[in-house]
């Protein structure tokens, strides 16, 4: 049954549905609306083009540089940034109705909803329009990016006259250089590139078109075709037409009431660095052929193949909360597009879905993204990793610049090159190179897989940790110190021995060493020897990790606990997020803190913490965090439940899942927060579910918040697939497919084996005072509104 909202989103268990035509939500929805396969993005605009909020269309790792302004240049400052580019449009098909083009902005649409399904992998639309002189049509139309092949996507457009004969026209195009309005007030918006596409050819025969072009910088060239099939009661004219930036097949045709005109689009994309324009446009049409020959039913039917399989390894089920069932399984499904066919490519903040961040991947692509994908899609996880890896000698050169041994990975980046002007966070950063190598080898000890280890993992492992002994020194008391790094806490910047960076950069060290041994011969490859790993275990063992023994908590950095506290009392609600309203100055001498960074240590690394220094430092990091970062409160409502705040915990668990749906953060427009969606996952799994991987190890807590009375998940492990189902008093475990696999409930170990569920009993939570949190920070109460006649 599905809870109509007015205005916005229906709540339903396996769709997002959007009733009534609201031109002012555009920009929202067609970035909760966009398809991708990890390849290709379309932000979820109209077919018809106009009226548009921010047209989009994206080739995961095509973009274009420009340069990067600096007051005063330094050294080691990047010198040039990356956007990603619009590309060119294969969405539009332009529709006029006797003459009168088809714009939402005139004449009405007393019917209107687009739909996007969860389990089809599309985005259906229903839309009946009443032209200005009155003429009435019924436009449906169904579009899909394809997970099964690669290059193509396609869209399936009927329109149906519905007062009598009408002539319709549709020009089906491809559109480059698409004008886009400039957003300049927040710095997080991408950069606006116009005219970033330079024409190499345009041909158009029969009912195919391909547009070819190159960037003017990143010397990167793509190419874009289409093809159709044309359905209508009688005689169609076409006109097949292009130039240097348009493609165009106008098809018209005399359609009676009651029948309709049927047009369906394949659209196929392709892009090189060194590729010629003529191969592109082979690869491209080739790419076509193929989906001509599946057909539109047929890539219906892969889609929903693909979907079912992941659903059936990944799906999260929550009894008790309506909207955060949906907002769960739209952050299943975001994140399933944002990785699932990048391959060779990065996985971007933003996915494919809006040109946020300049399209760059940070750091949250290894610590939020690959934990979800590496249970659910591992070898989704193995291609962003595997992209890692492809820059290494990058990651290489820019340590050597910086002065260091080993990798230093990007702070921000498409193609692997740092591109962040602002050093403190970009070059200070240090702690993405544990973050890779903590996925790295979460990965490996999830999925056992020894050719990758082989091909990449090792060297990611050892290249990461040459870093950080090259970084740290042994001080006089023999402590092995990371001075002069930047955290997670993006308000706390240039610190010695953040927490974070240096249990990270621990486990990062002792992977290595453990690696190392087990694979001598490979590890001889890398130069490595015994005197290193030796090293390497040494500095892990003396890392400093601060303590405040007068608070009894850990400092996030030394000295942090010694600086003034924020005047939180006196914060306007309006001047938040902080950053653009105060300068970073302040901000780094105060406690103050944007998004989890201790917290977040407590949690990958939780073995490093007994459970009441995880309690007492909660208390004190919740009163200080104003969560001015989506990626916060997934972290924090898994650090509360583990230590008892389990009502606190659902609160920032549903932040987590509905940011994008309610907009949270007010900037959606330029795309979803792939990683914040990837946190309601981790807020369910390893928050209620209590899924921990210290190790190598499985293991499970679990606990229900009490406004739900079950929540089941499914997940794999070592080519098994398990699902746990958790209800109040008692969580059952069960291998659903797969060789037995060894996990454990609240310390007690358990074997789970094919056909044999195991129930357990789950303990009380531990009982610890309510934290609170800065003046007006703390989230919103979750209230569950009920079902209509439920």
């Amino acid at each position: 049954m599905t809870i109509p909202r007015l205005p916005g989103y229906e709540v339903a268990p396996w769709e997002l549905r959007w009733r009534w035509l609201d031109l002012d939500a555009l920009r929202r929805t067609e970035s909760t609306f966009a398809l991708s396969n990890g390849h290709i993005g379309f932000r979820g605009s109209f077919e018809e083009g106009e009226p548009r909020g921010l047209p989009g269309t994206y080739l995961n790792g095509f973009y274009e540089r420009r340069p990067l302004p600096y007051a005063e240049a330094g050294y080691g400052y990047p010198e040039d940034g990356q956007t990603v580019v619009n590309v060119t449009d294969g969405k539009i098909i332009r529709l006029l109705v006797e003459d009168e083009p088809v714009d939402m902005r005139y004449g009405s649409a007393p019917h209107h909803e687009r739909v996007l399904d969860f389990r089809s992998g599309t985005l259906r639309r229903s839309t009946e329009w009443v032209s200005p002189t009155g003429r009435r049509v019924r436009i449906t139309s169904e579009r899909l990016v394809s997970f099964t092949q690669r290059a193509i996507a396609a869209i399936h457009y009927e329109v149906e006259p519905l007062d009598g004969q009408a002539q319709l026209v549709v020009q089906s195009e491809l559109q480059a250089n698409e004008p886009i309005e400039r957003d300049v007030d927040d710095p997080r918006v991408a950069a606006v590139l116009e005219g970033a596409l330079i024409s190499d050819f345009a041909v158009g025969e029969g009912s195919v078109a391909v547009l070819g072009h190159h960037t003017r910088r990143s010397g990167l060239r793509m190419a874009a075709a289409m093809d159709h099939e044309v359905d209508a009661p009688g005689p169609v004219w076409t006109e097949n037409r292009t130039e240097d930036d348009l493609a165009r097949l106008t098809a018209a045709a005399e359609v009676p009431q009651g029948q309709k005109l049927r047009l369906t689009k394949y659209v196929a994309y392709g892009w090189s660095s060194q590729r010629s324009p003529q191969a592109l446009r082979a690869q491209v049409e080739a790419a076509l052929a193929g989906a001509r020959q599946s057909g539109w039913q047929g890539l219906l039917d892969e889609q929903r193949a693909y979907l079912d399989d992941f659903w059936e390894a990944a799906d999260v089920e929550i009894d008790g909360d309506a909207e955060l069932q949906q907002a769960v399984r739209f952050a299943l499904f975001h994140v399933l597009q944002a990785g699932a066919r990048g391959e060779s490519r990065a996985i971007p903040a933003k996915g494919l879905t809006g040109p946020g961040y300049d399209g760059h991947a940070f750091w949250d692509t290894e610590s939020f993204v690959l934990p979800l994908l590496t249970y659910t899609v591992p070898d989704a996880a193995r291609n962003a990793l595997q992209w890692r890896h492809s820059t290494l000698d990058k990651a290489r050169t820019r340590a050597a610049q910086l002065g260091q041994a080993g990798a230093a990975f990007p702070w921000r980046s498409i193609n692997g090159d740092e591109c962040s002007s602002y050093w403190p966070a970009g070059t200070a950063a240090f702690h993405i190179n544990a973050d890779v190598a903590d996925a790295t080898a979460r990965y490996l000890a999830a999925t056992g897989d020894a050719d990758f280890e082989a091909s990449a993992g090792l060297e990611l492992l050892v290249e990461t940790a040459r870093l950080w002994t090259s970084l740290g020194h042994h001080d006089a008391h023999g402590r092995f110190r990371i001075d002069g790094v930047t955290g997670p806490d993006e308000y706390t910047a240039v610190v010695d021995n953040n927490v974070y960076t240096n249990l990270m950069a621990q486990r990062n060290l002792h992977e290595a060493a453990d690696h190392c041994e087990r694979h001598p011969e490979l590890a001889g490859e890398l130069g490595v020897d015994d005197e290193e790993t030796a090293r390497w275990r040494d500095a892990a063992d003396r890392v400093v990790v601060p303590y405040d023994d007068a608070l009894e908590v850990h400092a996030q950095s030394e000295g942090f606990t010694k600086h003034a506290h924020w005047d939180f009392a006196n914060t306007p609600r309006e001047d938040y997020p902080l950053l653009l309203h105060y300068p970073y100055f302040d901000l780094y001498r105060k406690q103050v803190v944007k998004q989890a960074d201790l917290v977040l240590a407590m949690f990958l690394r939780g073995d490093a913490f007994t459970p009441e220094e995880k309690a007492r430092n909660v208390a004190y990091y919740e009163a200080l965090t104003v969560r001015d970062s989506s990626l916060s409160s997934s972290v924090q409502a898994v650090l509360n439940a583990e230590v008892g705040h389990l009502g606190l915990a659902y609160d920032y668990f549903a932040e987590a899942a509905l940011a994008d749906l309610h907009d949270i953060y007010q900037n959606v427009r330029q795309g979803l927060h792939i990683a914040a969606l990837a946190g309601a996952w981790i807020a369910a799994v390893a928050g209620f579910g209590g899924m921990r991987d210290h190790g190598g190890e499985l293991s499970f807590a679990p606990r229900l918040p009490p406004a739900l009375s079950r929540i089941s998940f499914r997940m794999c492990f070592a080519g098994s697939r398990i699902c746990v189902t958790i209800h109040r008093d008692e969580a059952t475990y069960a291998l659903r497919h797969g060789e037995p696999v060894r996990t454990s409930h609240h310390g007690t170990s358990i074997l789970l084996n094919q056909g044999r569920p195991i129930t357990m009993p789950i303990p009380p939570p531990p009982e610890n005072p309510t934290p609170r949190q800065p003046a007006g920070r703390a989230p919103a109460p979750r209230r569950i509104r009920p079902i209509p006649g439920g």
